[in-house]
């Protein structure tokens, strides 16, 4: 609005002053009046460029009632004498109608190239976006074909490992009770009691996801099921030496879950991020509603993860710690996906990590 007062201000100043140097001029200086009507054409193709066709007309008309009174009183308006003279007020009108169409014809063009240019834009993020959502998809069916591969394993596993484990550990014990402690085969009896029980767990987490068992779904208070993985992990952090905050909603609230696999899914992240904080370190559990989701945040004050270990946390069998399976993270994934919710991660190397449960509110 301000840009169009003032060309419209500069296209009048511009026109009266013309026209004063027309009247103040003597006349036997015609070769100076053959100068200043020439000069009328700048404010005509200004405002024709600036306005269009109607603002070049209205220009050129204004510029016609200025200058003719010049010409009638000042020239004795001889028709025949003074014919270039009004000849120049027709052209002045035709150069700003034909100058005003063609620059509003090219401002429409222009417009309408934008218009296109934005429509592409458009249509170039809309398939960008579904390409993303297509390569979603297929790493989906990836990981769903990983897993359908696991459960045909897992039938096989179940037969060949764990029967052969509960032979070894069942001897192991029996020779055990011919050693007395401090006896150093009593110690490596232990070692491979122990180191069979660990084996046996891994099967079993993997029979767990690649077989998961139905969920029961009923109403579960979201915050008692956080006080009780807090008070079972309470031992663990105190022995770590590490300060375990729970900071519940202020009122308490619901979602429809399985209690039970809901305080899997969260205990495998507190015992993750307890075996990820130094001694002297924080984990903060914290919860909050977003739109028309519940989130839980489990911050931990540990090393971080790097970028490219973090983009495959939740892959089965992707581990960073030497004795890990690499299955807790997946299992969790499944359980919170199986729940309608959502599990993500952030992290930075140095300044700890979050994992981030998202869950449906009822």
């Amino acid at each position: 609005m301000k840009s169009t007062i003032l060309r419209i201000g500069l296209l009048g100043l511009s026109i009266l002053g013309i026209s004063l140097l027309h009247y103040l001029t003597p006349l036997h200086l015609h070769y100076l009046h053959d100068i200043f009507q020439r000069f009328y054409y700048l404010p005509i193709i200004l405002a024709a460029l600036w306005f269009g066709f109607r603002g070049g007309l209205l220009c050129s008309l204004t510029v016609s009632l200025v200058y003719a009174p010049h010409i009638l009183f000042q020239w004795g308006g001889g028709l025949t004498l003074e014919m270039e003279k009004y000849l120049e007020i027709v052209m002045y009108n035709v150069v700003g109608g034909v100058t005003g169409l063609l620059a509003q014809r090219e401002r429409t063009r222009s417009l309408e190239l934008q218009r296109t240019a934005r429509g592409l834009e458009e249509s170039y993020n809309k398939l960008q976006a579904q390409s993303q959502r297509i390569m979603t998809v297929e790493e989906q069916l990836r990981r769903a074909e990983r897993l359908s591969t696991m459960g045909e394993m897992a039938a096989v596993l179940a037969h060949e490992i764990r029967n052969p484990l509960g032979s070894i550990r069942g001897t192991a014990e029996i020779l055990r009770d011919d050693y007395r402690p401090g006896d150093p085969k009593h110690e490596f009896i232990e070692i491979q009691i122990k180191e069979t029980e660990r084996l046996n767990r891994v099967v079993e987490e993997f029979l767990r996801m690649a077989r998961p068992q139905p969920a029961e779904m009923r109403h579960c208070s979201l915050r008692e099921e956080l006080e009780t993985i807090a008070t079972l992990a309470a031992n663990d952090a105190r022995a770590r030496k590490i300060k375990l905050t729970l900071e519940p909603p202020a009122a308490d609230i619901f979602v429809n879950a399985d209690g039970e696999k809901l305080r899997q899914a969260f205990l495998n992240i507190v015992i993750n991020a307890l075996q990820a904080t130094p001694e002297g370190g924080t984990i903060t559990i914290a919860t909050q509603k977003t739109d028309s989701l519940y989130e839980i945040r489990f911050s931990d004050s540990g090393p971080g993860i790097a970028a490219s270990a973090l983009a495959r946390v939740f892959e089965p069998f992707f581990t960073t710690k030497p004795d890990g399976t690499g299955l807790g993270l997946a299992i969790t994934k499944k359980i919170i996906e199986a729940h309608g919710g959502m599990l993500e991660m952030e992290s930075e190397v140095g300044k700890g990590t979050t994992v981030i449960v998202r869950l449906p509110a009822m």
